[in-house]
C-alpha cells in the first residue's frame, strides 16, 4: 500500500476527511503515513449506505452467491498477500514470521471457513399435533440482524476483523467496520480487495477513527446499527454496553483477560516451560489468551522460574523483518507507558524481578520506539494490583501451590475468566481441573491450539456471547419460526 492517506470506504468509494491523525511505525517512533478521521456526518453515511444495501442486490442473493463472493474475498488476500504481511508489521512491529504465518493466513481462512460453513448450516423443523389431526408445521428460518458494527482491536489487526467479518457477511448482513485507530492499514487494504472482490457497494463499509467523541461512539450511539461486536478492553466494552441500551442492541464481547496457568507437579517440564513462555511472551503478550499469572506446585517451583528466566533472556528482540526475533514492540508508546507503570507499581508493591522490568537499548533508531524487557516477577499476595489487573504485556507473575484445589481456587480468583492452561500427564487431572475452570477456553499441555469451530468467548468481565464456527453463525442471524397449518 502507497497511500499517504488512508481513506474511509464508503459505499462502495473511497473516501477522505478534513481531519486526520497520524499512523505512527512503533518499531522506530517513525510517522508512516496519515489516516482519515470520520466525522459524525459520514459514520451516518456509512450505515445508511448498509441499511440501504440490505435492500439490494446482497439482500436477495442465494447463500451460495455470497460464499462465492467470500471466497474471492479469500483469493484477493492471498493474491496481495505480502502487502497485507507489509501493513501489518508496519502498523504493529510484528515479526514477519507471526505475520506471515498467522494474522494473514488466518484472516483469509477465516472467510473461507464460514463461507463453507453457512453453505451446509441447517434449521430446525417440527411437525406440531393439533386438536384436529391434521397438524402443522413449525420451521425455523435463519435472517441477518441487518446492520452490524464491528470494532476491531489493535493486537491481532487483520485476524481479528475478519473473524467477526466473515461469519456476519455468510449471514447476509451488511458492515460498518472501525479498525483500530492504532493500526488502519490492513483494513484499509482489505476494503480494496473487497472492492476488487466484486462485493456490492454499501455491503462493507470502512471507517477510521479513535473511540470517545469520534467514529467509535457516532458507531455504536447510531440508532440504525442493529447489533454490535467488539473485541477490546473491558472498560471499553462497559461503554458500549451503556450506548447500546438505549435501543437494546444485539451485543458480542471479547474482552480482557488475566489468565492463569497451572503447572502439577507430573508435568512434562520442557513442555510446560517452552508452553509457558509461548503464552506469556508471545507478541509481546498483547494477546488476550495471554497468560499473566502463573501458579506452580511447590516442588518444582525453583527449577521451573530459573527455566522460564532461561528462555525470557534467550529471546531475541529485534527487527520484525528479521527471521530470528521472537518479539518486537508494544503497539504504541501510550500502550508503552501503561506497561511501564505496571512495571514500576510491581516493585513499589514489593515484587522481586527474576529477570526485565526496563526498556532495552539497541543504539539505532529502535530506540525511539516502543519497546519493554519481558519480564517476569515473584514475590506478590494475591491482592496485589498487578496479580488482579490486567497489564496487556510481556510480564507474568510466579508464584507456587501445594495442592489441586489450592491451584483451582488462585486461577478462578479473578474478575476475568477468559482463558486458562492446565499442564499435567495425568489426563484424569486434566479433565477435572479444566472442568472447575471459570473460564471460557481451558488448554491442557498446550496453549493457543485453535479450532475454528469451537467456542471463543470468556466469562464474568472477560465477555458476553461465544464466537467461532455456528456459534458465530447464531450470532449474526436471528432464527424466525414460521408456523404452517396442515
Amino acid at each position: 500500500m502507497t497511500l499517504s492517506i488512508l481513506h474511509h470506504y464508503i459505499a462502495g468509494e473511497f473516501v477522505d476527511s478534513t481531519k486526520r491523525f497520524d499512523n505512527i511505525n512503533p518499531v522506530n517512533g517513525q510517522r508512516i503515513c496519515q489516516v482519515a478521521e470520520a466525522d459524525k456526518k459520514q459514520v451516518n453515511q456509512a450505515v445508511m449506505a448498509a441499511k440501504d444495501a440490505l435492500r439490494g442486490p446482497w439482500g436477495s442473493m442465494s447463500v451460495h452467491q455470497r460464499a462465492a463472493l467470500l471466497h474471492k474475498v479469500a483469493d484477493g488476500i492471498e493474491a496481495r498477500f505480502d502487502e497485507f504481511v507489509a501493513a501489518e508489521m508496519r502498523d504493529t512491529g510484528k515479526s514477519l514470521q507471526q505475520a506471515s504465518s498467522i494474522d494473514i493466513p488466518r484472516g483469509a481462512a477465516n472467510f473461507r471457513v464460514f463461507a463453507d460453513m453457512v453453505k451446509t448450516a441447517g434449521s430446525e423443523c417440527f411437525h406440531t399435533d393439533t386438536p384436529d389431526g391434521k397438524g402443522a408445521l413449525n420451521y425455523s428460518l435463519p435472517k441477518p440482524l441487518g446492520v452490524v458494527a464491528v470494532i476491531a482491536p489493535w493486537n491481532l489487526p487483520l485476524l481479528l476483523l475478519t473473524w467477526k467479518l466473515a461469519p456476519a457477511l455468510a449471514a447476509g448482513n451488511c458492515i460498518v467496520a472501525k479498525p483500530s485507530e492504532e493500526t488502519p492499514s490492513s483494513a484499509t487494504l482489505l476494503a480494496e480487495v473487497m472492492h476488487e472482490a466484486g462485493i456490492p457497494p454499501g455491503v462493507f463499509n470502512l471507517i477510521h477513527g479513535f473511540g470517545p467523541n469520534s467514529a467509535g461512539e457516532y458507531l455504536t450511539s447510531h440508532a440504525h446499527i442493529d447489533a454490535i461486536t467488539f473485541t477490546g478492553e473491558s472498560r471499553t466494552g462497559s461503554a458500549i454496553m451503556r450506548a447500546a441500551a438505549e435501543h437494546v442492541k444485539p451485543l458480542s464481547f471479547e474482552l480482557g483477560g488475566k489468565n492463569a496457568a497451572i503447572i502439577f507437579e507430573d508435568a512434562d517440564f520442557e513442555a510446560a516451560v517452552e508452553g509457558t513462555a509461548r503464552s506469556v511472551f508471545t507478541n509481546g503478550g498483547q494477546v488476550c489468551l495471554c497468560t499473566e499469572r502463573v501458579y506452580v506446585h511447590s516442588s518444582l517451583l525453583e527449577r521451573f522460574v530459573a527455566a522460564l528466566k532461561q528462555k525470557a533472556e534467550a529471546m531475541k528482540i529485534g527487527w520484525p523483518t528479521d527471521a530470528d526475533t521472537d518479539m518486537g514492540p508494544l503497539i504504541s508508546f501510550e500502550h508503552r507507558n501503561k506497561v511501564l507503570s505496571y512495571y514500576k507499581l510491581a516493585a513499589e508493591e514489593g515484587a522481586t524481578f527474576v529477570t526485565g522490568g526496563s526498556v532495552p537499548e539497541f543504539g539505532d533508531e529502535r530506540d525511539q520506539g516502543a519497546w519493554v524487557q519481558p519480564t517476569l516477577i515473584t514475590g506478590l499476595s494475591e491482592d496485589a494490583r498487578c496479580v488482579k489487573e490486567e497489564i496487556f504485556g510481556p510480564i507474568a507473575h510466579i508464584s507456587s501451590f501445594d495442592s489441586e484445589e489450592q491451584a483451582v481456587a488462585l486461577a478462578n480468583n479473578s474478575k476475568y475468566g477468559l482463558a486458562a492452561a492446565i499442564w499435567t500427564q495425568d489426563i484424569s487431572r486434566g479433565h477435572r481441573v479444566a472442568r472447575q475452570m471459570e473460564a471460557g477456553m481451558i488448554w491442557v499441555n498446550t496453549w493457543y491450539l485453535r479450532d475454528l469451530r469451537t467456542p471463543f468467548g470468556g466469562v464474568k468481565m472477560s465477555g458476553i456471547g461465544r464466537e467461532g464456527g455456528q456459534h458465530s453463525l447464531n450470532f449474526y442471524a436471528e432464527p424466525s419460526n414460521i408456523c404452517i397449518k396442515l
